[in-house]
């Protein structure tokens, strides 16, 4: 809330890598994440929970799964002058309809055809009567254009690159002074059979797995299990796991013959030795990281220009 998220990061208390810039693809996993996030809050202090943007269709369903799901005291619903997109979601609205993954109560009939006031109906025998109860807090303001974006709005893609530009900062000395590229940093050795991997966004052949993973922007998790291999690895995860996420990385190399990933991170030494699992998802390291590099003569490691812009 207070400025760009890139301006004061902060090591959150618990963090699971969804590894997508949406959640579209996979509602249910998404759904997970929040359970398991959620788990870990111990109703010590209040909390706020900043939910998408996404309002729309499926969107507006996820919410309403969402909302059913960690049953909150209040509700701030803002819309925007003269564009309605979706109803109040007030207690009974969220109660009656239908999620994404969930069902809402049916309506007894005298209320569906609209008989009588909210005391004039009861519950069948058996059902449960416990309506999720909490206050909607409903901003609709009246002057014009409220809401709308204007022309100094930025892409989210450039705040996503700038969160991670930031991230990467603390890979500097804090020392004020030439700031040192990427290639001139020492990164951590990580044996093949330490840590298991597991790209979440889509298949990815074994025999190709290493091309996936090199120059790549990773989760580094841990999974409860401990991470075992009679050979030199990979070890190859044939399900996404929800686990925590202690941090980010970049796997600037991989070394196929001493079996070796090369992984720059600013996670202090005493988290990632509980690292035990590298996470890839659909999250590109920013252009700038590849291509801005100081002291590289001749061709670029990991970009080219000599590509078919057919495919």
């Amino acid at each position: 809330l207070p400025g760009p998220p890139f301006t004061h990061q902060q090591m959150p208390s618990k963090m699971v890598y969804y590894g997508q810039t949406s959640c579209e693809q996979d509602t249910e996993r998404y759904l997970d994440v929040v359970k398991y996030v959620f788990s870990y809050y111990k109703k010590e202090v209040p909390l706020i929970i900043n939910t998408m943007g996404w309002v729309k269709g499926e969107g507006l369903l996820l919410l309403i799964d969402i909302i059913r799901l960690l049953s909150p005291s209040h509700i701030v619903q803002m819309d925007m002058c003269d564009w309605k997109v979706m109803p109040p979601l007030t207690s009974e609205h969220i109660h009656f309809s239908a999620g994404l993954h969930t069902k809402g109560k049916q309506q007894s009939k005298c209320k569906q055809l609209g008989v009588g006031s909210m005391e004039s109906w009861k519950y069948p025998e058996g059902e449960d009567v416990s309506a999720p109860q909490h206050k909607l807090l409903y901003v609709h303001p009246e002057f014009p254009r409220a809401g709308v974006a204007g022309e100094v709005r930025v892409h989210s893609s450039i705040l996503r690159d700038m969160s991670i530009l930031g991230y990467l900062g603390h890979l500097q000395s804090p020392d004020i002074g030439a700031v040192l590229p990427l290639h001139s940093l020492v990164p951590y050795q990580v044996p093949f059979n330490a840590v298991a991997l597991r790209v979440i966004h889509t298949d990815v052949a074994p025999s190709n797995i290493m091309y996936a993973v090199n120059a790549s922007w990773v989760g580094l998790c841990c999974i409860p299990e401990e991470v075992r291999c009679q050979s030199e690895g990979p070890v190859l995860l044939t399900q996404t796991p929800i686990c925590d996420c202690l941090g980010f990385g970049i796997v600037r190399g991989v070394d196929m013959e001493k079996k070796l990933y090369h992984i720059l991170t600013p996670v202090p030494p005493a988290n990632l030795r509980l690292v035990n699992c590298l996470l890839l998802g659909n999250i590109a390291i920013p252009n700038c990281v590849l291509v801005g590099q100081q002291g590289i003569e001749g061709e670029i490691p990991y970009v080219t220009s000599d590509y078919n812009y057919s495919i």
